[in-house]
């Protein structure tokens, strides 16, 4: 079949696309950075693990690029990826702006503080021209802001166990935690039993088999042993259970004074005893202290109690709780508000509710009792202290009186109002708030406050007003603003009988409640490609604004922008009482390699067939042929015929063009004879394309004696060469063919001279 097409022609192509494109013939080439050894510290040797603290934080890496030279005001930045070795969000660790005429250097640089993981990589980005280089290999790295020995015990209590020991019984556990770091949740952790590491990373482990436990912090397969994180040793041991509980009833009523002592069953023989109550320790552990006695004259003695046990060949063991509770026991309630503002000429009335059997009851006053006041209610008309003592009477105990709750009934000299808003309020970033109502105090003519807000909210009048101005209906205790056109100082001011009040003042400051948007023709820079310009869905005329980069404000006057180096890109408009921030345009670096082929551009097929190949990664493509004919336009073509092909793709303003050559793939087989005799015929071993010219194949030869005299990947027909010497008419070698480290192809060839 006739081959299509010139080699002549596809390379003008090509070089039109890269002269008028965004060719990178003539581009500058960044080489990915690699450590390099510390000056300061006399180091020889690059690094190949980072582990820094706070007193020492100083890394080298060298970065080399070759020419042509970059712009003046070129900056050359040092990226950190994420731990997995993803650059969506890199860290910049440093910039060099002096190194614009060398091309080998070095960059110094700090971990930053939160720096923890196995696969850290770095890269440097140019700005201009903007090119990023390839990223580094993956480096073990970590920020060592604890590096103190951990110290373990049960549950994190801080409470070491004597001799380092804990005995459990068999199918029970017991939970490891350190206790002397702080935000232990925040880091990662090597558990260890016997020396064995465990799978648990977490800060606690709980634990059932006997063994020698201890922790350290987890900073990677480099940095773990410096750190000296290495904790206390815990030796866990099985025991057997004793069957541990409290003598008597689960449920135990007393009467209150009347003392009480609580026994366990088992007793004696050095046992160590810890009494608790309501989860919480209140005695031991004490040895041999298996009875514990209950204060009852105490208020509050009822609750739950249940005593743990441990010595020499028993288990850590605790019982289940029993409950003591008061025999005749009652509640008494306040049914009024604490505390009380008594206006002149008026009577409140105070009362309780009682679950005492037959009560009796006596109020007192400022610890006075009251003459006849002997009933659940009382009517007041003067200020002071109050309560009443209600007293049961019947039952099998005799109950001492319980006072209520006191109130507090004042009479005011003024009233001081408070007011705030509603539910999260932050300045400039609310649309809409809400302002209500928080306290109100009686202030006494000493200055004394008394908190009267439950008592008196309902009985003030109210109004909003607005910069000094009275608001229009504004009269409840809360206000709702939804527009910036509200924004400004708002106070409430409330009136109840002859006195009046003004609270503290709010500053209301409200986002326009409206969006701003900006769109760029492209977010992709490329070098010789068409400007990325950013313009706003809003006309800017005469309006106050500016046009930020990574933060910085970079323009002021110009309602649209050429974006000419990467970064995020925003627009803030100053026309309210808040700046009101668009949406963010990040304009990032071209980089060639988002072109994706599925196939090799150097492409072999058997006449009569079709190979397709398929590109993925741009926005379009454009499929020429050797005679600059568009032949397609979709991701992928089907070829039929050998010869040169251009594909052309597209990624918004940049375009990058990739030369396919396709061939026949040679028909004959692997020779195995030659005649190395200089006659320029059947001089060399020529392999058929399929294993010829590929970087993926590799060719070997060995001498009869099994010796390699000749191996070369992307083999070019170049075997025997013009210095192999033969020490024989006749000799045989052996040849091998792999892709990959599999065999493809073996044999002998015999070369005659």
């Amino acid at each position: 079949m006739k081959t299509n097409g010139s080699t002549y022609s596809i390379l003008v192509l090509a070089m039109a696309f890269m002269l008028f494109g965004t060719s990178t013939l003539q581009a500058q080439v960044l080489n990915k950075p690699t450590p390099a050894p510390n000056p300061n510290i006399g180091s020889s040797r690059p690094w190949d693990a980072a582990c820094a603290s706070s007193g020492f934080n100083e890394y080298f890496v060298n970065f080399t690029w070759m020419p042509p030279m970059v712009n003046s005001n070129n900056v050359f930045i040092l990226e950190l990826s994420d731990s997995d070795g993803y650059f969506g969000s890199p860290t910049e660790l440093a910039r060099a702006s002096d190194k614009n005429a060398v091309l080998d250097f070095e960059f110094k640089f700090s971990l930053p503080a939160d720096t923890r993981g196995e696969n850290f990589k770095f890269r440097v980005r140019s700005t201009s021209p903007a090119k990023t280089s390839p990223a580094s290999d993956a480096y073990s790295m970590y920020f060592i802001d604890y590096n103190s020995p951990l110290l373990i015990s049960e549950n994190g209590s801080g409470s070491i166990p004597s001799g380092g020991e804990i005995q459990i019984c068999g199918g029970g556990s017991v939970t490891l935690k350190p206790h002397n770091i702080p935000n232990a949740s925040t880091y990662r952790y090597n558990w260890y039993r016997s020396g064995t590491l465990l799978s648990e990373k977490s800060e606690s482990i709980t634990v059932s088999d006997p063994g020698m436990y201890y922790v350290e912090l987890d900073y990677g397969s480099v940095c773990s042993g410096a750190a000296n994180t290495l904790s206390n040793y815990v030796t866990v041991n099985t025991g057997n259970s004793t069957g541990i509980a409290i003598n008597g009833a689960t449920n135990i009523e007393v009467c209150p004074g009347d003392p009480y002592m609580l026994e366990a069953n088992i007793s004696g023989q050095g046992y160590s005893y810890t009494w608790y109550k309501n989860g919480n320790v209140i005695s031991g552990p004490t040895v041999n202290g298996s009875t514990y006695t209950i204060n009852t004259s105490t208020s509050g003695f009822e609750g739950t109690y249940a005593v743990e046990i441990g010595g020499s060949g028993i288990c850590k063991e605790k019982s289940a709780a029993v409950t003591v509770s008061a025999t005749g026991s009652f509640d008494v309630t306040l049914a009024n508000q604490e505390n009380i503002v008594l206006l002149p000429s008026q009577t409140k009335t105070l009362s309780v509710n009682t679950t005492a059997t037959s009560p009796t009851y006596q109020w007192y006053k400022n610890g006075t009792a009251i003459s006849g006041a002997t009933n659940s209610s009382l009517n007041i008309n003067s200020i002071g202290e109050y309560y009443v003592e209600v007293t049961q009477n019947g039952g099998p105990c005799s109950a001492a009186p319980i006072a209520s709750t006191k109130t507090t009934v004042v009479s005011p000299d003024s009233f001081d109002i408070e007011i705030d808003f509603v539910g999260t309020y932050t300045a400039c970033e609310n649309t809409d708030a809400t302002l209500s109502l928080t306290a109100i105090h009686a202030v006494s003519d000493s200055g004394a406050k008394t908190d009267v807000t439950a008592d008196l909210q309902s009985s003030f009048s109210y109004q909003w007003k607005w910069n000094g101005n009275l608001v229009n209906g504004e009269t409840s205790k809360t206000i709702t603003l939804s527009s910036h056109e509200k924004n400004g100082s708002y106070v409430l001011t409330g009136t109840i009988d002859d006195f009046n009040a003004t609270s503290n003042t709010k500053e209301v400051k409200l986002m326009v409640n409206q969006s701003l948007q900006i769109s760029a023709n492209g977010t992709v820079l490329c070098e010789g490609g068409e400007a990325i310009v950013l313009t706003s869905s809003m006309d800017l005329s005469g309006l106050s604004f500016e046009w930020k980069k990574d933060g910085v404000v970079i323009d002021t006057s110009s309602e649209s922008l050429t974006a000419s180096e990467t970064g995020a890109y925003e627009l803030i408009l100053k026309e309210y009482d808040c700046p009101l921030a668009s949406n963010k345009v990040n304009v990032s670096a071209f980089d060639e390699s988002l072109l994706v082929l599925d196939k090799p551009k150097d492409l072999i097929i058997i006449e009569g067939e079709t190979k397709t190949i398929t590109a993925s990664g741009a926005d379009s493509y454009e499929w020429y042929d050797a005679g600059n004919n568009l032949i397609s336009s979709q991701d992928s073509y089907s070829f039929q015929e050998e010869g040169e092909y251009l594909l052309v793709a597209s990624f918004g303003t940049c375009t990058v063009s990739r030369v396919i050559t396709v061939t026949y793939r040679d028909m004959f087989a692997i020779p195995n004879v030659i005649t190395a005799n200089g006659d320029g015929i059947n001089d060399l071993w020529v392999l058929p394309n399929t294993y010829s010219r590929d970087p993926n194949v590799l060719v070997t030869i060995f001498n009869e004696r099994g010796e390699q005299v000749f191996s070369q990947a992307g083999y070019e027909n170049n075997w025997p060469q013009s210095t192999t010497s033969f020490s024989k008419q006749s000799m045989i070698f052996y040849y091998k063919i792999t892709r990959g480290g599999k065999s493809l192809k073996q044999g002998t060839i015999t070369v005659i001279k």
